[in-house]
């Protein structure tokens, strides 16, 4: 198919989706991301061979996947997360981290990119695709959200760290330096940010706000880009880039216009759910090689033997170290939507493909393992969320 009918099965399947959702969601509350998926796997030359992309759905795709990072990296509520539950979010990844490098280099018998890579898709948690779901249940607000946002914000910025310092293809130290510098330009960034704004900044902001203007808007996007250059310049992944301008973005839209900051984030979800996040994971399903998942029976029995350790290398360590005020059921919940993951795992096994350290076999297993924890771990999480005493406040505070 053409360009352009790829481009109008991609979106008619984005539109699609949310109906099938809706339609299944009086038996089984199946994530959306699920079906965006499946149908991209339907339509891909694995199945009806419909979809075929080229180098502008590929862009539009990877724009999906920014904006996601992007919107995860917003959520971040500083003033929530802190103090105990953020110390206990970092350990919990560097002990997860030290875990699945050491399992990685046990399975494949001391390949070091291949165990970089596989080890570090391990420790993520797919904070992007979790947020959405937990939004839509009610469990966002409260302890258990504050929670859940330190330890998924942490799984999602330790593996593009991870990303950063061990598939750059520089050595340790040089990785390590460059990094250093683009913290410190990112620190600079949210200096600048926590200033105040002059007046007339909230006051274009405001007029704008429903005109063809979109001023905010408009800021927001050349803000992400100027990060995705930024990180793109220093020799980094992307990803860090829009993280990076998420965490800048909320702080601006706070000292700028706090009455504002509802719309125009409004705004940003309606372009990144409404258009640019669904392409990304339509592609992903397009992009996934069924034929070498089916093909000769490992990757097959790897796809369970990564879900496992999904769970047990960053889902063990989250489970031991959440704060001791959650109760068993919480616990639980919060394990498992940790050891969500997709995202990530998608960008970090395209990594391995370039530098041809996966098979296409063990990638397909990676990400057809990741798939299968967007569709599980969030629906038994979700049970036990609901028959657990919900936080009485709502307002997403509570002890750090």
């Amino acid at each position: 198919m053409s360009q352009p009918g790829t481009l109008i099965l991609i979106m008619a399947i984005a539109v699609l989706a949310p109906l099938l959702t809706h339609g299944f969601s009086r038996w089984l509350p199946i994530p959306l991301v699920i079906f965006e998926i499946l149908l991209g796997i339907l339509v891909g030359p694995d199945v009806l061979g419909w979809a075929h992309h080229d180098a502008v759905i590929d862009a539009l795709s990877d724009l999906g996947l920014s904006m996601l990072i992007f919107l995860a990296g917003y959520e971040i509520q500083f003033g929530a997360v802190r103090g105990d539950t953020l110390r206990r979010s970092v350990w919990s990844w560097v002990i997860a981290l030290a875990l699945g490098l050491g399992v990685a280099f046990a399975l494949t018998a001391g390949a070091v990119t291949k165990s970089f890579v596989i080890g570090t898709a391990l420790t993520s948690t797919a904070l992007g695709t979790v947020l959405p779901i937990l939004r839509d249940s009610g469990d966002l607000r409260g302890r258990f959200g504050t929670v859940m946002m330190a330890f998924g914000a942490v799984g999602e910025f330790g593996p593009i760290i991870a990303m950063s310092l061990l598939l750059s293809g520089r050595a340790p130290g040089t990785a390590t330096a460059v990094l250093a510098a683009f913290a410190a330009v990112t620190a600079a960034a949210v200096f600048w940010a926590l200033r105040p704004r002059p007046p007339w900044f909230s006051q274009v902001v405001a007029k704008t706000l429903h005109s063809s203007g979109q001023f905010a808007v408009r800021f927001v996007m050349l803000l992400l880009a100027l990060m995705l250059g930024l990180s793109y310049a220093f020799g980094l992944d992307t990803l860090l880039g829009a993280f990076a301008a998420g965490l800048l973005t909320r702080l601006v839209l706070q000292g700028a216009g706090p009455e504002s900051g509802e719309v125009v984030l409004g705004k940003i979800e309606a372009m990144g759910f409404g258009f640019l996040v669904p392409v990304f994971f339509v592609v992903t399903g397009i992009d996934f090689d069924l034929g070498a998942l089916l093909d000769g029976g490992r990757p097959l029995l790897l796809l369970p033997v990564f879900l496992l350790l999904f769970l047990v290398v960053r889902g063990l360590p989250v489970y031991v170290l959440a704060p001791r005020d959650l109760d068993t059921r919480d616990r639980r919940a919060l394990t498992l939507f940790s050891s969500t993951a997709l995202p990530l795992v998608v960008a970090i096994t395209a990594i391995g493909l370039d530098d041809k350290a996966l098979t296409e076999g063990e990638a397909a297993a990676l990400v057809g393992a990741a798939m299968v924890s967007v569709l599980v771990f969030p629906l038994l999480a979700l049970r036990l969320r609901a028959r657990s005493p919900r936080d009485l406040n709502t307002t997403g505070a509570g002890p750090g």
